[in-house]
């Protein structure tokens, strides 16, 4: 049948299953929103910011497993969204960014509100392009839906001309692409070299990242786990992949991790790593990470083997297909010795919550109690961020949003928001410090329009929280642009845009605080105020090994000396 350009865009999402579209209008994209009009069984959520919609499509993706899905007019409203994709980028996360551009005939005459989107956003997406020709509209669509979600999930930008919108040409519809786990890579030489390390290693240690949740492989990581008594680690990203409350959890590993996690890694004699990607955030000291072990690596991208860590062995494919075919091979063997060394090292953590003042952990921990550890906790960048990986305890994947590689401040209420859309029946709450919510606090008026009630937590401390911490321990405590003396209500910002706002100045108050916004059912904000002062603990100096860690008794000690 014959249809116009915007037609045959939301027929293809339809094609898709897409339900949810995040986006802001414009003059280049308006045959687009004319047409989605027509469409009811397509809901639009209007964000307050371009950059608010890529990251409520990043929220809705990583808590769904689905592609999310925004959109925005040429120009300006393309180039907000580069931060959300890059974000989706950093963290492997399936969206599909729509953008209109110019007529084809404007295209290189620095047009209103031209820009070449497909090009600026060339090395933070999987894939990017720009369609001038109708007649490939329909199957551009289609291959970024599908470049999206197949193998190492990420971002695709699709940018389509204002005449293309407006243009017909035939449609067919077709049915979605079946894509299926990698396996084609996975060598029987690998899984043999992987048994043989496994089932020979006496001190076997385990480091979950974010692909095990990509590859939804928690079932299998756990059995592995089990079956060879080896504790788990996990990075930010892989936050819920592994129970948090089981017997073999022993932290995170990295700049503020556990010291358990950290210093296990230097215990070991052999590290099978499953879908992390060894940042600096991890590993501080690539030269230096884990010398005595052995390290297996598996991940389903190529280019991350051997590219921060030299390993012993690896593995390249699906995560949880490799698992499938490494098990049925693994002896079932527990060192009672290596045991009771992680046991010990376990009781080094020296960082118990107390509720002496309002804090950052007490109110982390708060969450997790009155939650019952059921929520989805989103959060932005900093050391709210570091307090919520430490002390809720994730035990399913999929329940932990937040920006890892690139560490983008706004990043959490706009995911807050695609989270709850995504996921209505869960309790979605955002932490975020009082520096990342004065980046898109605006979206606060997005969840009032839409009905939607997430829960915005400010752990309100007055200065740029990790950025301050630094430079109380490494600068000599040149506070630089990092005091925040200014007079701004967050309670009266938020009932301002509609929603509930409560001010926690003490520990008593947060608790009551929290279910009264749950059991409202609305938008609500909570303004928490806490002390400059503190600090996130346990720390390791950037650039230094994991066995360099060290915690806030540690530090007042050398403090003394």
């Amino acid at each position: 049948m014959q249809l116009n350009g915007s037609q045959i865009i939301i027929e293809c999402l339809k094609e898709q299953g897409v339900d949810t579209v995040f986006g802001y209008p414009g003059g280049a994209i308006l045959n687009v929103y004319d047409e989605l009009y027509k469409h009811p069984e397509i809901r639009h959520v209007l964000t307050s910011h371009e950059q608010g919609a890529s990251h409520a499509a990043d929220g809705y993706a990583r808590t769904t497993g689905k592609v999310g899905v925004c959109m925005a007019t040429s120009g300006p409203g393309a180039t907000n969204l580069v931060t959300g994709i890059a974000t989706a980028y950093m963290d492997s996360v399936p969206i599909v960014a729509i953008t209109a551009n110019v007529s084809k005939g404007l295209l290189g005459r620095d047009s209103f509100q031209e820009v070449d989107i497909a090009g600026i956003t060339m090395p933070v997406t999987k894939y990017s392009m720009i369609v001038k020709d109708i007649t490939k509209l329909a199957d551009s669509i289609r291959r970024a839906f599908t470049i999206a979600k197949s193998g190492r999930p990420g971002p695709v930008l699709v940018d389509v001309t204002k005449d293309v919108t407006a243009g017909t040409c035939e449609y067919v519809r077709k049915d979605p692409e079946k894509i299926g786990p990698v396996t084609d890579t996975i060598r029987d030489e690998d899984i043999d070299r992987a048994v043989d390390l496994i089932n020979h290693a006496k001190r076997p240690m385990i480091f979950a990242g974010g692909g095990c949740i990509i590859s939804e492989a928690e079932k299998e990581l756990t059995e592995l786990a089990h079956r060879i008594g080896a504790p788990v680690c996990d990075s930010l990203m892989g936050q819920g992949a592994f129970p948090q409350t089981d017997d073999l959890y022993i932290g995170m590993l990295g700049m503020h991790g556990t010291k358990c996690a950290n210093l296990t890694t230097y215990a070991c004699d052999l590290m099978i790593i499953l879908g992390a990607r060894f940042s600096d955030r991890d590993v501080g000291s690539p030269k230096n990470f884990a010398k005595q072990a052995k390290l297996l690596q598996i991940d389903v991208d190529p280019a991350e083997i051997n590219k921060n860590v030299v390993v012993d062995a690896s593995v390249t494919g699906d995560i949880r297909a490799v698992l499938d075919r490494i098990l049925p091979q693994i002896e079932e063997h527990r060192s009672e010795e290596w045991h009771e060394k992680v046991e010990a090292n376990k009781k080094l953590s020296r960082d118990a919550v107390t509720d002496a003042t309002l804090n950052g952990p007490f109110i982390v921990d708060q969450i997790y109690k009155i939650t019952k550890g059921d929520a989805i906790i989103c959060t932005d960048v900093g050391q709210h961020q570091m307090w919520a990986a430490q002390y809720y305890k994730f035990t399913k994947p999929h329940t932990f949003i937040t920006s890892g590689g690139l560490g983008t401040m706004g990043y959490g209420l706009g995911a807050a928001i695609g989270a709850k859309f995504g996921n209505p029946d869960k309790t979605v709450i955002n932490i975020a410090g009082d520096g990342c919510f004065r980046m898109n606090m605006n979206e606060i008026a997005t969840a009032t329009r839409s009905g939607v009630p997430v829960i915005e937590v400010v752990l309100n401390n007055h200065v740029l929280g990790m950025v301050y911490q630094w430079q109380t321990l490494f600068y000599q405590k040149h506070y630089s642009n990092t005091i925040l003396n200014d007079q701004v209500d967050f309670v009266k910002v938020a009932e301002a845009m509609g929603a509930d706002g409560y001010r926690v100045t003490k520990p008593e108050e947060f608790a009551p605080a929290l279910k009264k916004a749950i059991e409202s059912g609305r938008p609500a904000v909570l303004d928490c105020i806490i002390a400059p002062e503190d600090k996130v603990f346990p720390m390791i100096p950037a650039g230094k090994a994991n066995g360099e860690v060290f915690d806030q008794k540690d530090f007042e000690e050398r403090q003394k000396d």
